[in-house]
């Protein structure tokens, strides 16, 4: 029942992925979207290629294992991220935040569909508890206008692409370490988006982008992708999808807090309450 150095690595995830969402705001208004993307996924993959060349044990892949790796790349890496960030671009970070954090019931639903694990009444009561908080956190202020109705389609399309592929990858985390399956599936999506964009990418002025949108580039790829990634995995290896997807909720108050200092984006007294909310919804669901 006591907190352990993963439940630590996951409030890291959380800090880095609530960052993010203001990371990318500000990187979005230099940088050319797909040229973003394909540069962030492209770092992110000659990091993965690199720590996993320089592991000592090699990961060895049945052709089962290499179908469902090829399929976890094209759902969670290549289709995700081409949504993620396009969704982002086009609606505000409020709406992106609310939706995001919906991924725990997705995840819980899938897995316990799946079979993968149980979900018993008082973790599904701790679920329902922080998504009602989601909602004094970023719904009272969040942007339903008709111009950012496609941002929102792409972004909520984008969660269920997550909640499938961290469901799908349980099976090979049975029988790899994190660091193999993420890397490994990353990598092949990273591929597929940059052959995808290619022909967008050539006819992009990279000279026209600043130091500091390339530097944002890099810290998003390390720290977003190449770190989070790995803690995300490890997570639901050892803890399960569910519990391990109840972190997500905790992101919008860091992307409000963020937002605050970074965006100068104010904070509200329901926001403050939804945050409790939320809280509480996760200690339920993580020991429950």
């Amino acid at each position: 029942m006591a907190l352990t150095a993963l439940d630590g690595l996951l409030l890291l995830m959380v800090l880095i992925w609530g960052t993010n969402f203001s990371l990318v705001k500000v990187a979005l208004r230099d940088f050319p979207e797909l040229a973003f993307n394909a540069m962030r996924m492209l770092t992110s993959a000659v990091v993965f290629v690199a720590v996993i060349g320089a592991s000592r044990t090699r990961p060895s892949f049945s052709r089962a294992d290499w179908i469902r790796l090829v399929f976890l790349g094209v759902v969670g890496t290549f289709v995700y991220q081409f949504l993620f960030v396009g969704g982002l671009k086009r609606t505000s970070a409020g709406n992106a935040s609310l939706i995001v954090g919906t991924t725990p019931i997705l995840i819980a639903l899938m897995s316990s569909f799946a079979g993968h694990e149980r979900v018993p009444p008082r973790r599904w009561f701790g679920v329902a508890l922080g998504f009602g908080g989601l909602y004094f956190v970023v719904g009272h202020r969040a942007d339903w206008s008709a111009e950012s109705l496609f941002g929102d389609g792409m972004v909520i399309a984008s969660m269920v692409f997550w909640a499938t592929y961290s469901v799908a990858a349980q099976p090979l985390l049975k029988r790899h370490s994190p660091l193999a399956v993420t890397g490994t599936s990353f990598s092949i999506g990273a591929l597929l988006y940059l052959l995808f964009t290619a022909p967008w990418l050539v006819k992009i002025e990279w000279t026209s982008i600043s130091s500091a949108s390339w530097v944002l580039m890099f810290l998003s790829a390390v720290l977003a992708l190449n770190v989070s990634y790995v803690i995300w995995y490890t997570g639901l290896q050892k803890l399960g999808g569910t519990r391990t997807s109840m972190y997500s909720y905790l992101t919008p108050i860091v992307a409000m807090i963020v937002a605050a200092f970074w965006l100068g984006e104010p904070v509200s007294g329901n926001q403050m309450i939804g945050a409790g909310a939320i809280l509480t919804g996760l200690l339920i669901t993580r020991f429950a």
